[in-house]
């Protein structure tokens, strides 16, 4: 090309740009005053100001400047972040109807087919399959001891595994998600799986790889390029892949549960949901077809797994950086609980020490750092600023549990941040892992009877040794974008 045919280009090019500009500048101006934040550049936004490998940090430090109400384009579209505490709350609590919908987020909506199942659905599809899953699962124990007696049996699978180590150093990442994964596996299909089970293992990978992918460069690209990505190879395609092998697997368990169901009596939540589907075949609008049977049952397979057993993880590797912990918490199981008897719920209200401690990883790891995306259901006016209807929000959730105000050493691990001065428990305002508002975490209580037992009964039958120096253990995350997840470790389970 020569010199006056590229003129010519880069000519075009910044009148392509100045337009896009202004057609923007423009529809802010009719949507009425965003709140401040960072110039934009065409197409690009403000991605250039975020690091790939810890956006949620360079959202904080956006927030330093521009307060903690501002707005940033992710490619050409504004988001409003809240980087505070007050403002997370006062939007997902205090407007919690205005703020109550799912934001934009293309992934996802790619991997769901359009927003199908629980994560990435709006409206009254939202509202009809939470309501369903939230009392199909109450009817099958979730929250109560039916439930606990699962997470209780599949504990002393994961303590057999644990012995067959015997002593011997091992990466236990894999062990805690086929424990938790068949937690949620007898409440969803039914059955659990043997630990050697081929198929499982590689569904417990896709699981991994899905997740793992929402926070690289890759998962960032898509969700602000949907379209070019769409038409480029790269690792994105793997993620994509993963996710179509989990759909195929889900809908094989939906198509065998089909020939088998016993109207009269509902075995888990996917005869239920086929249940609720025969009811409701003659309505033209009904939410209850196969679609929504895949993609609600993925939603609670897939982060009814991946989310406590990377907490589970981490939470074990941070124990293990902390002696001093280790060994209160073996004191308190030896007086409350003893050797002969399994942990139970019951429990956690007089071991305030192992409750603090499970609050505490929780907090300090900040699994969902920026929150999944909400946006804003009408035109909304939020402290002087008008949010215009469907503007995308990322309520800053590490804002909230990193806040000095409710976490005194926010940076440290320490659970004195859930004890009084008596050394009895103690909640604290600033405790948000679960988001909050209209979209809280729908496995909350299941979750957190899970971290409980799982833990308490680890440490109620082993001592944790690491095979390195434990100063030599980093507990920077290996990856944070989406989650914040574990550098991998090994450690021992030397039984008492």
């Amino acid at each position: 090309m020569d010199f006056t045919g590229a003129t010519t280009l880069l000519l075009i090019t910044c009148v392509v740009f100045i337009l896009l500009n202004i057609t923007q500048a423009r529809k802010a101006k009719g949507k009425g005053k965003l709140p401040p934040g960072p110039t934009p550049l065409p197409i690009l936004g403000n991605v250039l100001q975020l690091n790939a490998k810890e956006v949620f940090k360079s959202l904080n430090k956006l927030s330093e400047k521009y307060g903690p109400v501002y707005t940033l384009h992710m490619g050409m579209d504004p988001v409003v972040v809240l980087c505070s505490p007050d403002a997370v709350k006062e939007a997902l609590i205090d407007n919690a109807e205005d703020f109550g919908a799912r934001g934009h987020m293309p992934l996802m909506d790619r991997i769901t087919s359009g927003g199908h199942g629980l994560v990435a659905s709006n409206g009254e599809r939202w509202k009809q399959l939470r309501r369903f899953s939230l009392m199909t699962l109450r009817n099958f124990g979730m929250g109560k001891r039916s439930i606990e007696q699962r997470i209780q049996e599949e504990a002393q699978f994961l303590m057999e595994e644990f012995r067959k180590s015997k002593a011997q150093p091992l990466d236990p990442t894999f062990h805690f998600s086929k424990a938790v994964a068949n937690v949620i596996s007898s409440v969803v299909f039914g059955d659990r799986f043997e630990y050697e089970d081929k198929e499982y293992l590689k569904l417990l990978g896709l699981i991994t790889e899905i997740f793992q992918g929402f926070s690289t460069i890759w998962g960032l690209l898509y969700n602000l390029y949907p379209k070019v990505m769409e038409k480029i190879p790269g690792p994105h395609k793997r993620l994509l892949k993963a996710a179509g092998d989990m759909k195929e697997f889900v809908t094989k368990r939906v198509e065998m549960h089909k020939e088998t169901v016993d109207h009269n009596n509902p075995r888990d939540f996917i005869d239920c949901f086929l249940i609720k589907m025969e009811e409701e075949k003659d309505k033209a609008d009904t939410e209850f077809h196969m679609e929504g049977a895949v993609f609600t049952t993925l939603d609670l397979f897939g982060a009814g797994t991946e989310t406590v057993s990377t907490t589970l993880r981490y939470g074990l590797m941070i124990i293990l950086k902390h002696p001093d912990v280790e060994e209160r918490i073996h004191q308190e199981i030896d007086k409350v609980i003893g050797r002969n008897r399994a942990p139970c719920v019951e429990d956690r209200s007089r071991m305030p020490y192992m409750d603090a401690v499970v609050h505490e990883i929780q907090r300090y790891i900040d699994l969902i750092p920026m929150g999944l995306p909400h946006k804003v259901t009408r035109d909304v006016t939020f402290r002087d600023f008008h949010i215009p209807k469907g503007t995308t929000i990322f309520p800053m959730l590490s804002s909230v549990l990193h806040d000095q105000k409710h976490f005194k050493y926010s940076n440290q691990f320490n659970p004195g941040h859930f004890l009084d001065e008596n050394g009895k428990f103690s909640r604290n305002d600033g405790f948000m892992p679960f988001s909050s508002g209209k979209r809280i975490c729908l496995g909350e209580g299941l979750a957190r009877m899970e971290l409980f037992l799982f833990i308490t009964t680890i440490l109620q039958n082993f001592t944790l040794r690491s095979p390195v120096d434990i100063d030599e253990l980093d507990l920077t995350p290996l990856i944070s974008g989406f989650g914040n997840f574990p550098q991998y470790y090994e450690l021992a389970f030397i039984p008492h």
